[in-house]
C-alpha cells in the first residue's frame, strides 16, 4: 500500500513540475504581451484609436457583440450534436456552458487547459461528467480540424496575394493540393475506419524509438481514433452538420472583421483583408493562448497584416482593441454565469487534474 502511494506521488511530481513551468511561461508571455500592447498604443496614438472606435459607435459595437453571440450559438449547436446517446443536451444546456468555457479560456493564462473541463462541469447535472468530457473532446476535434484548414488556406492565399518567384508559387500550389489530398485521405480513413496512426505509433514504439513520447502518446492516438470512429459508426449523418457549424464559426469571424473594417477604413478589397486578418487572429489565439485576452500579440499580428497589405497604420491596433472589448464583455457574462451556478475555478481545476491523472 505504501509502495502504491509512493508510486502515485512520484507520478504526480513531473505533472506538478510541468504545470509550474507552464505557469511561469504564462507569466513571462503575459508580461511580454502587456509590453507589446503599451508599445502599439503609444506608436499608434490614443487619438487615432479613439477616432476609430468612435466611428463604430455603440450601435456598431452592439452588432459586434451580436455576431459573436451567433458564433457562440454555432459552437453550442455543434457540441449538442457531439453528445453520445442515450444522453442528450439541449441548446439551453450547451449555450451557457460554452460562454463559461470561453470566458475561462480568455481570462486566465492557463485557461485553455481547463475550458473544456469547465464546459463538462457546467452540464454535469444533465449528463454524467464522463459523457460531458467525451462530447466536448469530440466537438473540439471537429473544431480543430476545420480551424487547421481555415488557417492553412488563409496563410496560403495571403502569400498568393503578392508577387512571388516562380519557385514559391509552385510550392504554394503544392501545399494547396496537399491540403485537398489530406482532407480526402482523412475522410477515407474515417469512412474505412483505418487505425493507421495508432499502428504506426505502436511500431515505432516497439522499435525503441521515441519511447518517452510514445509511452502514453500511442494510447492517446488510439483513444483519438476510437473516439472519432466510434462517433462515425453511430452518427454518420452528424458529421456534415458539425463540420458546417464549425465552418460557420470562422465565417462569422470574417464577417465581424469585415464590419469593423468597413467602419474604420475606406480601402478596397475589404473581404480578402478581413479573411487574412481573421486567419492571423485565429493563429495567434492558438499559439499565444497562455496570454490572457492575447493582449499585445493580437495587436502585433493585426498590424503585420495591414502593413503588409499597405493599409493605413493603426487600423490593425484599433481592430484588435475593439475585438478585445468584445471578448471582455462576453468574459464578464461568463463570470456572472459561473457565480450564478456556484462554480469555482478551484473545483474545475480539481476535476481537470483528476481526469488528467486517470488519462
Amino acid at each position: 500500500m505504501a509502495t502504491q502511494v509512493s508510486s502515485a506521488h512520484e507520478e504526480k511530481k513531473p505533472a506538478s513540475k510541468a504545470f509550474k513551468r507552464l505557469k511561469a511561461a504564462g507569466l513571462i508571455f503575459t508580461l511580454f504581451g502587456l509590453a507589446l500592447f503599451v508599445y502599439f498604443i503609444y506608436t499608434t496614438g490614443l487619438s487615432e484609436i479613439s477616432e476609430g472606435i468612435a466611428k463604430i459607435g455603440l450601435s456598431g459595437f452592439a452588432l459586434i457583440l451580436f455576431i459573436y453571440l451567433l458564433r457562440i450559438c454555432v459552437r453550442a449547436l455543434a457540441w449538442r450534436l457531439s453528445v453520445y446517446g442515450p444522453y442528450e443536451l439541449s441548446f439551453r444546456d450547451t449555450f451557457p456552458a460554452v460562454i463559461i468555457g470561453e470566458a475561462l479560456s480568455s481570462m486566465i493564462p492557463l485557461g485553455i487547459l481547463v475550458s473544456g473541463t469547465a464546459k463538462a462541469v457546467a452540464v454535469r447535472r444533465k449528463v454524467p461528467l464522463v459523457v460531458g468530457l467525451s462530447s466536448v473532446a469530440t466537438e473540439n476535434l471537429f473544431y480543430s480540424f476545420v480551424t487547421a484548414l481555415f488557417i492553412s488556406l488563409g496563410s496560403i492565399l495571403f502569400l498568393r496575394s503578392f508577387e512571388l518567384e516562380a519557385g514559391y508559387v509552385w510550392l504554394i500550389d503544392i501545399l494547396l493540393v496537399a491540403i485537398i489530398a489530406l482532407i480526402a485521405f482523412a475522410t477515407l480513413m474515417i469512412v474505412r475506419q483505418w487505425h493507421w496512426a495508432s499502428a504506426i505509433c505502436e511500431k515505432i514504439y516497439d522499435k525503441g524509438f521515441l519511447k518517452s513520447v510514445l509511452e502514453s502518446g500511442r494510447l492517446q492516438v488510439r483513444l483519438f481514433e476510437n473516439l472519432i470512429y466510434g462517433f462515425y459508426r453511430r452518427y454518420p449523418s452528424r458529421f456534415a452538420p458539425i463540420m458546417l457549424l464549425e465552418a460557420a464559426f470562422h465565417t462569422l469571424g470574417v464577417v465581424e472583421v469585415l464590419f469593423i473594417l468597413s467602419k474604420i477604413t475606406s480601402t478596397s478589397n475589404l473581404l480578402s483583408t478581413a479573411f487574412f486578418l481573421e486567419t492571423i487572429s485565429r493563429l495567434i489565439t492558438i499559439v499565444f493562448k497562455l496570454i490572457p485576452f492575447v493582449i499585445g500579440v493580437d495587436e502585433a499580428g493585426a498590424e503585420f497584416v495591414v502593413k503588409t497589405l499597405a493599409l493605413a497604420a493603426g487600423i490593425g491596433v484599433t481592430l484588435a482593441i475593439v475585438r478585445k472589448a468584445r471578448i471582455l464583455f462576453w468574459a464578464i457574462v461568463g463570470v456572472m454565469l459561473i457565480i450564478k451556478r456556484g462554480l469555482s475555478l478551484k473545483d474545475i481545476r480539481k476535476v481537470h487534474e483528476e481526469v488528467r491523472d486517470i488519462g
